[in-house]
C-alpha cells in the first residue's frame, strides 16, 4: 500500500535481533565471545553452541566490547590510564569460532556453517548478512557495534528470511 514503516527498537539486542527473520522462541542460550590473547584463549562457549545445535536452536553470539580498560602498566602503578576502545567484528568472532573448533573438533559448526552477521542493528545503516562462516569472513560490515548468530534447523518463514538476506 506504499505505508513507510520505520521500527524503532527496545535498548536490548535479545528482542530486536528478531529483525533478521528469525523467530525469537528458536534461540538456545546466546553466548559471549571475548576477544584472544596471546595467553588467554577461552572457550567455556564452545558447549553450549554444541548443545544448542544438537536441539536444533539458534545460537546468538554478543561479541566483546573493551572500553575503559585499564592498561597493565596503569594498574601495577596505581595510574589511570586507559588502552583504546575496541569492538569485536563478525570477521574475528568467526575466525575465533573456528579456531575452537579445530581444538574441540566436536563438529559443533565449520567454515560451511550458515550464520548471519548482523552490525549496528537497529539504526538507520544496519547490516544483515547470511551465508557461510568461510563466506562471512571476507565481508565488511562497517563500524560496531557487532553480533552474529549461528543459524539452527530453520521453519520455511525462516528459511525465506534467510534468503532475503543471503550473501550474493
Amino acid at each position: 500500500m506504499g505505508v513507510e514503516v520505520k521500527v524503532i527498537h527496545n535498548a536490548s539486542v535479545m528482542n530486536a535481533i528478531g529483525v533478521c527473520g528469525l523467530q525469537l522462541y528458536r534461540y538456545g542460550e546466546t553466548i559471549s565471545i571475548p576477544f584472544f590473547t596471546e595467553t588467554w584463549r577461552p572457550d567455556s562457549f564452545y558447549e553450549k553452541i554444541q548443545n544448542s545445535r544438537r536441539l536444533g536452536l539458534h545460537t546468538l553470539c554478543l561479541l566483546d566490547i573493551r572500553v575503559k580498560e585499564p592498561t597493565l602498566e596503569s594498574l601495577c602503578r596505581g595510574k589511570k590510564v586507559y588502552e583504546p576502545a575496541r569492538f569485536m567484528t563478525v570477521n574475528t568472532a568467526i575466525s575465533q569460532l573456528l579456531e575452537v573448533e579445530e581444538l574441540h573438533g566436536g563438529s559443533a559448526y565449520g567454515p560451511d556453517s550458515l550464520c548471519m552477521g548482523v552490525a549496528r542493528l537497529g539504526s538507520d545503516d544496519q547490516k544483515i548478512v547470511a551465508g557461510p562462516m568461510k563466506k562471512l569472513l571476507d565481508v565488511d560490515f562497517g563500524p560496531p557495534l557487532h553480533c552474529l548468530i549461528i543459524v539452527g534447523e530453520t521453519h520455511p518463514v525462516e528459511q525465506e528470511m534467510l534468503e532475503f538476506y543471503m550473501i550474493k
